[in-house]
């Protein structure tokens, strides 16, 4: 017979061992989310998540680490969060990238242009995520998607920050996005104090292209910069419009203004510098306000309106400081 010691021995025993096979059928949370790999180490499983764009919505696992860029803004959004790209399309102006960002493209494939990507160029590439744009390349998304996760933003010109915080976001940088628009914000507050009343200059911008003059606007990717910082504007380019296009000589009276800035798009042929000399020295320019006093200057067309992106923008305030108050 079993005495009462040895009774409750044995069923110390069986609650051990139930208690122990408990355990082994539960696992924590941090054991459900991660396995062990061979070796025996525990594996973290990939951060997945997603992005909504204008084409859709797209999942994306793991930061990207391959990644291709199509648009020139987006581009420097990369530079600008420590990424650099595998593949982008080529600058508009340089041989293959702007002056002001060549040093940091060193190694990266050109993948076509804006307007023309090579496909095969991309898939060459394996890449983990394309960042395109509607207004672009919506003729080829279905074709990019194919080869790898594709993100879109909707649109170009003018608020160069919405395309920047959408870049950030599908390369999962968001924080450090924030960061790097934070301090752009607090280099156009502290401009706008160091240049107090000369806000009150009204501010021309004229562009010179092969078979194209322009008046610039608000709408732009300038405007936009000289509207954050307060600058007066001339009526007729106080509107929330892109660009009068196609100006005639009769019309150089138009683009008078307390301060006149110009850049040329110079493609390689030589015609729009050819257009800019032959402006620049006839009787109505010259009879400016803003060209008779000396206020009249020549900028860079990759900096004030063709790269769009943020290093372009810190180096437009760049400008602007010298000339405004390094006098």
């Amino acid at each position: 017979m079993f005495t009462k010691q040895r009774i409750w021995m044995t069923f110390a025993l069986v609650f051990t061992l139930l208690l122990a096979l408990v355990g082994c059928g539960s696992q924590t949370e941090e054991e459900v989310t991660s396995e062990k790999d061979d070796a025996g180490a525990k594996t973290e499983q990939p951060e997945t998540y997603t992005v909504e764009h204008v084409m859709g919505s797209t999942e994306i696992t793991g930061t990207p680490e391959r990644v291709v860029i199509l648009t020139n803004h987006g581009t420097e959004a990369l530079l600008s969060l420590d990424i650099t790209p595998v593949g982008a399309v080529q600058s508009w102006l340089g041989d293959p990238w702007y002056d002001h960002i060549a040093a940091d493209m060193e190694g990266v494939e050109v993948v076509g242009t804006e307007s023309e990507v090579n496909l095969e160029a991309v898939a060459a590439l394996k890449p983990d995520l394309i960042i395109g744009n509607k207004m672009r390349q919506e003729q080829i998304y279905e074709q990019l998607n194919a080869i790898a996760p594709t993100v879109f933003e909707e649109t170009l010109r003018g608020d160069w920050q919405e395309n920047f915080k959408f870049i950030a976001k599908a390369v999962n940088k968001e924080e450090e996005g924030q960061e790097v628009l934070v301090n752009y914000d607090n280099r156009i507050e502290e401009l706008k104090g160091k240049l107090g009343d000369q806000l009150n200059n009204e501010i021309s911008m004229v562009r010179f292209m092969a078979g194209d003059t322009r008046i610039y606007q608000k709408d732009s990717f300038s405007g936009i910069i000289l509207d954050e910082l307060g600058f007066a504007r001339p009526e007729l380019q106080d509107v929330e419009e892109f660009a009068i296009k196609g100006v005639t000589k009769e019309r150089i009276p138009e683009m008078d203004g307390d301060v006149l800035f110009y850049f040329t798009y110079e493609d390689g042929e030589g015609e729009a510098t050819k257009a800019e000399e032959e402006w620049t020295k006839d009787p109505l320019w010259k009879n400016l306000e803003a060209v008779k006093n000396g206020n009249a200057h020549k900028v860079s067309d990759a900096i004030w309106n063709t790269a769009g992106g943020v290093i372009a923008a810190n180096l437009m305030l760049d400008d602007i400081e010298e000339i405004f108050l390094a006098k």
